[in-house]
């Protein structure tokens, strides 16, 4: 079989993490070309060292691409495109995407979110597209240094709810060939949508009150506020005939309390930061939005986004 071209764009948390499995695979075996996608100081690192992985999992930390290329308009004639990029960047990313795919690129973005596919999709309106979700504790430790804690990240993606008829089993095959803990599903969004409610609902909460996880579920206001914005996503959910379990609000809660009670979120420490791109319009805004594209009232979720934006300056 020829060989595939993949290509990481993100080499961060997560896209590091899952690059680096994949390209040690392809590098020890000689099986496919695989390129990353690096800015600045990072790539300099790759390009130079190679790309490196703190992890119990590895005892070969260190993995050298094909390709260590400095921008997307070098990638020539793509098969695989890993897509792990910050969700703000996600339509610029995709945008210059579309002027090197083929017919052929499939698209895996390694990005948590509900509208996820459909902002790539409304771009790149004929390649495949799985839409997936992932649980990794991995962050960049210094440029080209990625380090990972705890057990395996995982990847759960499923087929292209438009192109479910297309042969991927190749995909399937590379994820599994690299030692990668994954679920491949015939429909992956009820995964993806359990994981919104968690990741969204608890944010912009925790955002809000700049508390933790373990503040929302035993203040009762807090929880009250996340309840709330749990029901509007389920019904959101339930409006797009996305089944989620009937108890999904208290399986959250009881998920929320798996993690120690001092567990910051992503989007609490960006606001109370100030950090200028955060994940406010990846929750907040795409409940708003599928709300009035659905005709579903979002009046918890509306206020605590003006009140976010209000007091954090985030305009």
């Amino acid at each position: 079989m020829d060989k595939k071209h993949i290509v990481i764009i993100g080499l961060g948390g997560v896209g590091g993490y899952f690059g680096f499995k994949i390209s040690q695979f392809s590098e020890l075996n000689n099986s496919n070309n695989i390129s990353f996608v690096a800015r600045g100081q990072t790539y300099d690192v790759i390009k130079n060292n190679g790309l490196t992985l703190l992890s119990a999992e590895h005892q070969n930390n260190t993995t050298k691409p094909n390709f260590v290329l400095s921008s997307i308009e070098e990638v020539i004639k793509p098969d695989l495109i890993l897509v792990c990029v910050k969700e703000y960047d996600l339509e610029n990313v995709c945008n210059q995407l579309s002027e090197v795919i083929t017919d052929k690129t499939i698209l895996l973005p390694m990005m948590n979110g509900a509208d996820i596919y459909d902002r790539i999709r409304n771009i790149i309106p004929r390649n495949i597209i799985l839409p997936s979700c992932v649980y990794v504790a991995s962050h960049i430790k210094q440029k080209g240094i990625v380090e990972h804690k705890g057990k395996a990240g995982k990847l759960i993606f499923g087929k292209d709810p438009q192109n479910s008829s297309e042969d991927i089993d190749w995909v399937i095959n590379l994820i599994k060939n690299s030692r990668i803990d994954f679920d491949f599903k015939d429909n992956s969004l009820i995964d993806i949508w359990t994981k919104f409610i968690f990741i969204a609902s608890f944010g912009l909460v925790t955002a809000k009150h700049n508390s933790s996880i373990g503040a929302v579920c035993t203040s009762q206001l807090q929880k009250e506020e996340a309840t709330n914005i749990m029901k509007e996503i389920k019904e959101i959910a339930n409006r797009q005939q996305i089944d989620l379990q009937e108890n999904i609000i208290k399986r959250t809660f009881e998920k929320a309390f798996t993690f120690p009670p001092t567990t910051p979120t992503s989007l609490q420490l960006d606001i109370n930061s100030k950090k200028d791109n955060n994940e406010l319009e990846l929750f907040a805004g795409a409940i708003i939005k599928y709300g009035q594209k659905l005709g579903v009232e979002t009046p918890f979720t509306e206020s605590i986004y003006k009140e976010i934006k209000a007091t954090h300056n985030n305009v």
